[in-house]
C-alpha cells in the first residue's frame, strides 16, 4: 500500500478524519524522497494549486510527528524539515551544507553496521536512527 494511503488509514483507524487540508499535506509528503521545511511543503502545495493555509501545514505536520507518522529533522538551526518514516529499504541518512543549506540523502551500509556494531557493543537495541554530516557541498567548497 502507498504510504500516503497507508497513512491516512492509520489516522482515520486512530480517531483523526482526513479533511482536505491533511489529505493534500500527506499525498505530497507520500511524493517526496527526502525532508522538506514547512514552508516547502506550503509552497509546493500552493504551486499545485491546493488552498491549503501555512496553520493548517504545521498543524497536520505536529500530528504526523505525534503518531510516529513523519519525522521531524533538525538539520538546518532553527529550521525543522519533515518526512515520512520510510521503510527499511528506503532508510537513508544526510548531509547538509552549512554555507548554502542545501540538504541532500544518502545511505551506507557500512555505517549501517557500524551502528549496529556500536549499539551491540554497550547493550542497546537501536530502534531508529538518523545521521546528520555537516560541512559544504561541492558547490559551495
Amino acid at each position: 500500500m502507498p504510504w500516503a494511503e497507508a497513512t491516512l488509514a492509520a489516522l482515520g483507524r486512530a480517531g483523526f478524519r482526513a479533511g482536505e487540508a491533511r489529505r493534500a499535506v500527506v499525498s505530497l509528503l507520500g511524493e517526496q524522497t527526502c525532508c522538506l521545511t514547512a514552508q516547502e511543503i506550503f509552497d509546493l502545495l500552493r504551486q499545485r494549486g491546493d488552498g491549503v493555509g501555512v496553520a493548517s501545514v504545521y498543524r497536520t505536520l505536529d500530528l504526523l510527528v505525534e503518531q510516529r507518522l513523519v519525522q521531524r529533522l533538525q538539520v538546518d538551526p532553527g529550521s525543522a524539515r519533515y518526512e515520512r518514516l520510510h521503510d527499511a529499504d528506503d532508510h537513508h541518512h544526510h548531509l547538509v551544507c552549512d554555507d548554502c543549506g542545501k540538504v541532500e540523502a544518502f545511505s551506507d551500509d557500512s555505517l549501517e553496521l557500524a551502528i549496529d556494531a556500536v549499539a551491540g557493543s554497550v547493550g542497546y537495541t537501536v530502534q531508529g536512527h538518523d545521521v546528520v554530516l555537516r560541512g559544504a557541498c561541492g558547490d559551495c567548497r
